[in-house]
């Protein structure tokens, strides 16, 4: 195995191979090796219809090799240490690996062990949870069995990849009673860590009307801290002026738990990280602010936007041009505004495609408005084949392959 590469690339998710792929479309002569331990690789938006028994969970696993570029080495390890003052990585193996730049894009860290008797009960006592690929299902089987009842929903107090995948599920699960005829007798609750149901205001209102129509109960600065799994309740603790140090258990027959997220330990513990624990770098380049060759996209950068696979779609180009300005001494030609964007399924056949920017401005795509519930928006977030909107091709250059069904976010 070679040495050193020209690109040295952390993480072998949607950041890093669409980094990579787009690369060395760019030049293929570039020597780019992908620092990624997992033989598996996880399509994790479809997780969402997994759990509203819409999606067959076997068709989100594929095989890491098969996503590889053409032209780039794989190295399945995973990153002990970095020395970016030496242009080098130390792997767990205890293996050097220099480097000319690095791109840093090794996606989040569920912290499961976060809340209390969290994975104790994960697949049982109604505790179920689509951010796993062995406890998505689960979810389903907890919603088409229960006929009555309430109905808990949590999304934490920190960030989160997908930001709207904790309350899609709801709003996929009060559609199916409404369809069953059970809607009455369901008590359906959202506690959430967060100020709001979504940040972009043009979205929201929609949202709300959503919420309405399932007669859900929105609570908002609230932590999740315990789960008693045999006597069903979860244990509350406030925050904010309003429920500042309030505790409030709450009895559940059904309990979806999005876990509390953070940047991976190995990226905390770095000289790359910021206060916060993520890559430090300039939002709009996507450099270090320190490191001049090093660089980060994705879930694990310190940038103040959505962690999404869409935002994934526009920070590559980015990137990637400023990577080859950099190798070529010119000025940085990119300048990334923000962009994510959140497929919010409301429901079956529904859906309202979110496209903001730093500022949470919406910046759409079609030429109608897409605050509004969609079938259309729903099959692009069912079939779309590679990451696109629909309006271009792939800015990774991979294969268009309906079998993958890979999507924005």
């Amino acid at each position: 195995m070679a040495k050193h590469f020209q690109v040295l690339v952390i993480g072998g998710g949607n950041a890093g191979l669409s980094a990579a792929a787009l690369l060395l479309l760019k030049n293929g002569k570039l020597k780019v090796g992908i620092v990624e331990p997992s033989e598996k690789h996880y399509y994790q938006p479809a997780w969402t219809l997994v759990g509203g028994g819409a999606f067959n969970i076997k068709d989100t696993e594929r095989n890491e090799k098969d996503f590889i570029p053409k032209g780039a080495e794989w190295i399945k390890d995973k990153v002990a240490t970095f020395q970016p003052e030496r242009n080098e990585l130390v792997l767990a193996s205890g293996e050097a690996i220099g480097y000319d730049h690095l791109l840093v894009c090794p996606g989040i860290q569920l912290d499961w062990n976060a809340v209390k008797g969290l994975q104790e009960n994960l697949g049982k006592n109604g505790v179920c949870s689509n951010y796993s690929f062995t406890y998505a299902p689960y979810t389903w089987e907890c919603i088409k069995g229960l006929k009555k009842g309430k109905a808990v929903f949590h999304n934490p107090h920190t960030p989160v990849k997908c930001g709207g995948a904790p309350h899609k599920i709801m709003y996929l699960a009060a559609d199916h009673w409404r369809r069953e005829g059970a809607l009455k007798d369901m008590d359906i609750q959202y506690w959430s860590g967060g100020t709001k149901l979504f940040a972009v205001p043009r979205y929201e209102k929609t949202l709300l009307k959503v919420v309405e129509r399932g007669g859900i109960k929105l609570n908002f600065f609230w932590k999740l801290e315990e789960i008693d799994g045999p006597n069903k309740r979860a244990r509350f603790v406030g925050f904010g002026e309003k429920n500042k140090d309030v505790v409030q258990w709450v009895d559940y027959d059904m309990l979806h738990v999005t876990p509390p997220q953070s940047a991976p330990d190995f990226i905390k513990q770095s000289p790359l990280a910021n206060a916060a624990g993520w890559v430090d770098v300039d939002k709009h380049s996507l450099r270090h602010v320190k490191y001049a060759n090093v660089w980060s996209i994705g879930d694990a950068a310190g940038l103040p936007t959505s962690k999404t696979g869409a935002a994934i779609r526009k920070q590559t180009p980015a990137v990637v041009a400023n990577m080859l300005a950099a190798m070529a001494n010119r000025p940085l030609p990119a300048d990334y505004n923000g962009y994510a964007s959140c497929p919010l399924i409301t429901g079956y056949g529904k859906l309202v495609l979110a496209e903001f920017d730093y500022d949470n401005k919406p910046q759409e795509t079609f030429p109608f408005d897409q605050s509004k519930e969609r079938w259309s928006m729903y099959q692009l977030k069912r079939k779309c084949s590679h990451g696109c909107t629909g309006t271009s091709s792939c800015v990774a250059g991979h294969k268009a392959d309906r079998s993958t069904r890979t999507e924005h976010s």
